[in-house]
C-alpha cells in the first residue's frame, strides 16, 4: 500500500508546483487533486496544459492517483443529474489525457424528505453510474464511488448502488466513515466492498474511534496495493503535520505486519 494525500482541505491552496514539491518533501506518493482548487487542474485545460501537467507528474516521484470531482446523482431534477453526469465524463477525458487511473464521484444523499423511496434513489445513483463508468471504460478511466452523504455513506446502501450500476468499471473510495464501524469493527462492513475498493480516504489517524490497524490489516489480506490517502484539515505547519502523518502511517504498518 501506498501513502498519498488528498487535497482537501490541507493542500487546496496549493499551486500544482508547490503541492508536488510539498509531497516528495514529506515522503508522500500520490496526490489525488480535488476539483475546484488552486492547483487548477480542471476539464478546461488546453491540450498543450494538459500535456504540461502529465509531464510535470513524469518527471515527480509523485504519481497522480485520481481526480477527485464532488459529482453527485441523487438530484430530483433530472437535467441536474444529467448535467452532473456529462461533468464525470468530461473529468474522465482529462483523467485520461493526464494519464490518471480514476476519476471520485460520490453519493450524498437521499430525497425522503420530498417523498422519494430510498431504493429509488440507490437505483437514480447507481444508473447514471452505469453511463459514467460505460464513457470512462472507453478510455481506461475508472470511476470510484466515494462512501459518502448522509444515509448513502451507510456501507449497505453504498453496495446497493453498485449492485444497481452492476458495471465492471465503478469501483469504491473506502472513506474511514464512523458509520464503517460496528461494535468496534470495520470488518463485516468492508466484507461488503472489500472486492470493489480502488482507493482509500483517511481521516487523522490519532482518532481512537477508528480500527486503523484492523483496517490496514484487511486490505492487506486482500492484497490491496493502491493508494491509501490522508484527508485530513489544513495546518499553519503541513510540512510538520505532513512528516508526523507519515511517521504514524509506517508505525501502524510495523503493527499491521506484526498481527499477520
Amino acid at each position: 500500500m501506498k501513502l498519498g494525500l488528498v487535497t482537501y482541505n490541507i493542500a487546496k491552496d496549493w499551486a500544482l508546483p508547490e503541492l508536488i514539491e510539498r509531497c516528495e518533501a514529506a515522503g508522500f506518493e500520490g496526490v489525488e487533486l480535488r476539483t475546484g482548487h488552486a492547483h487548477g487542474v480542471e476539464a478546461g485545460l488546453s491540450a498543450t496544459e494538459r500535456e504540461t501537467v502529465r509531464e510535470r507528474f513524469e518527471k515527480s516521484r509523485v504519481k497522480l492517483a485520481g481526480l477527485g470531482t464532488a459529482f453527485e446523482f441523487h438530484s430530483t431534477d433530472p437535467g441536474e443529474v444529467r448535467r452532473n453526469i456529462e461533468g464525470t465524463k468530461e473529468y474522465a477525458q482529462l483523467a485520461a489525457d493526464l494519464g490518471c487511473p480514476g476519476v471520485k464521484v460520490r453519493p450524498n444523499g437521499v430525497q425522503t424528505d420530498r417523498g422519494v423511496p430510498i431504493e429509488q434513489t440507490l437505483r437514480q445513483i447507481g444508473e447514471a453510474l452505469r453511463e459514467c463508468a460505460n464513457y470512462a471504460a472507453g478510455h481506461n478511466v475508472e470511476i470510484r464511488l466515494e462512501v459518502h452523504g448522509k444515509v448513502t455513506c451507510e456501507v449497505p446502501n453504498i453496495r446497493k448502488i453498485l449492485d444497481y450500476a452492476d458495471h465492471e468499471n465503478v469501483f469504491v473510495c473506502w472513506n474511514s466513515n464512523p458509520s464503517d464501524v460496528i461494535k468496534g469493527s470495520v470488518r463485516k462492513n468492508f466484507a461488503l466492498l472489500a472486492d470493489r475498493i480502488r482507493l482509500v480516504h483517511m481521516r487523522d489517524l490519532f482518532t481512537e474511534d477508528y480500527p486503523w490497524i484492523e483496517l490496514f490489516w484487511l486490505l492487506q489480506k486482500q492484497g490491496y496495493d493502491g493508494f491509501c490517502l490522508a484527508e485530513i484539515p489544513a495546518s499553519s505547519d503541513p510540512a510538520r503535520v505532513l512528516s508526523y502523518y507519515r511517521a504514524l502511517w509506517r508505525a501502524y504498518l510495523k503493527l499491521t505486519a506484526a498481527r499477520r
